[in-house]
């Protein structure tokens, strides 16, 4: 394990601050480290994994593909790929699929379709609307809507104008409307790095009706939140709205790259031949193990159970919460997106996501004070079982 973490620091950039294990396999819900110790991963690769490590439909999907073509650039049609965007339009709105390699080149992509939107209609609208504390990404654009000082720090930033509100505030929005012309709101149903901040069913609703009313364009990152992470297909379906733009990555690859925006009727036919792309998106890999992730998840009786196992632990944690007032300030979230917010300070939070290391479950920590939860949707009650216990026995020592 030592000789890894020295040739990490030796050989790559510090740009993460890694936990001290080494991988050597994954195995359902489980991963193992190079010394053989079994690790229940509530983390998923950042909520990457929704089917866990080595699941049957996504080895079979790999080594079927595999045996094909791995690469073939967009200059040939791309049968993996037009079947996967072709499902997620059939499941979420009418439009047309743009494929990325991940959830920074989607919200890249949404950039230059917004622009464009304006170029088209000649409204004079300009601007994007995003909430304080979202995440969208790191790449330059991205990293112009992501509202996290830490994150954009003193990057140069392109030009266009960004509106920040509070989540939740009607009043805010409507205040940006009336001052500005913007063309675009982008939101987070669910923040997941700004919090585990849910976006209510109301709000989004009034969101909606405000960007109809205004003639601005609604899209909501499902990033993280995609994928069946909250019990649907996408988060905003829970609301039962239509976002005209709807931002995906990160567990719609099947543990590869893949990421890319639906773009809906007003905009699904803006981007002509040379305005967008990429060498390797769609890889024809990660589409046909996107494709296995939907034979999955979209089985009405999988999702059945994954969200009774997502109950079963949001109930857990509750009575945790209530038991122990002095550490737990409340849980946050919806399905398998949880977030539970302590009363500790960082020092004393890291200190409990390094004990629940050693009793071999990963968890990760957001905003310094948040242990935030996206396990597998395979999870089980006897697994949510486990990391209520060893949580309650931990701090019931902090207490």
């Amino acid at each position: 394990m030592d000789d890894w973490r020295s040739l990490d620091q030796q050989y790559l950039m510090s740009t993460y601050k890694r936990l001290p294990i080494a991988i050597a396999k994954g195995e359902g819900n489980y991963l193992y480290d190079v010394e053989g110790k079994a690790y229940l991963d509530l983390f998923t690769g950042l909520a990457v994994n929704v089917l866990g490590h080595s699941h049957p439909a996504i080895v079979s999907a790999l080594r079927e593909q595999g045996e094909k073509f791995l690469h073939i650039s967009n200059v040939f049609l791309n049968p993996p790929a037009i079947r996967l965007a072709q499902r997620l339009v059939e499941h979420s709105i009418k439009g047309k699929v743009f494929f990325g390699n991940s959830g920074a080149e989607a919200t890249e992509a949404a950039i230059k379709l917004i622009h464009k939107w304006t170029v088209r209609e000649a409204n004079g609208r300009s601007g994007v609307v995003v909430l304080k504390n979202s995440f969208h990404g790191r790449t330059l654009g991205a990293l112009r809507l992501t509202r996290q000082a830490h994150v954009y720090q003193d990057y140069p930033s392109p030009a266009f104008p960004v509106f920040e509100i509070e989540a939740q505030d009607v009043d805010e929005l409507v205040a940006v409307f009336e001052r500005e012309r913007p063309a675009a709101v982008l939101m987070e149903p669910i923040l997941g790095s700004g919090g585990i901040i849910t976006l209510s069913e109301s709000y989004l609703q009034e969101v909606e009706r405000l960007c109809r009313e205004n003639g601005t364009l609604f899209c909501i990152d499902e990033i993280q939140t995609g994928m069946g992470r909250t019990g649907k297909l996408f988060a905003y379906q829970h609301a039962g709205i239509a976002p005209d733009l709807i931002l995906f990555a990160k567990g719609v690859g099947g543990g590869l790259p893949l990421g890319g925006v639906i773009a809906g009727e007003r905009l699904m036919d803006l981007f002509g031949p040379g305005d967008h792309g990429t060498t390797f998106a769609p890889s024809p890999l990660s589409a046909a193990l996107g494709n296995a992730v939907l034979d999955v998840i979209l089985e009405p009786t999988f999702m059945e159970q994954s969200n009774q196992t997502a109950a079963y632990l949001r109930e857990r944690l509750s009575r945790l919460v209530e038991d122990n007032p002095a550490c737990f300030a409340e849980i946050r979230g919806k399905g398998m997106m949880l977030g539970l917010q302590m009363k500790l300070a960082a020092e004393q939070v890291s200190r409990i996501q390094g004990e629940l290391l050693a009793a071999g479950i990963l968890v990760d920590v957001t905003q310094k004070t948040i242990v935030r939860l996206l396990p597998p949707l395979t999870l089980t009650p006897v697994e949510a079982d486990r990391f209520a216990e060893a949580l309650a026995e931990i701090t019931a020592k902090l207490s």
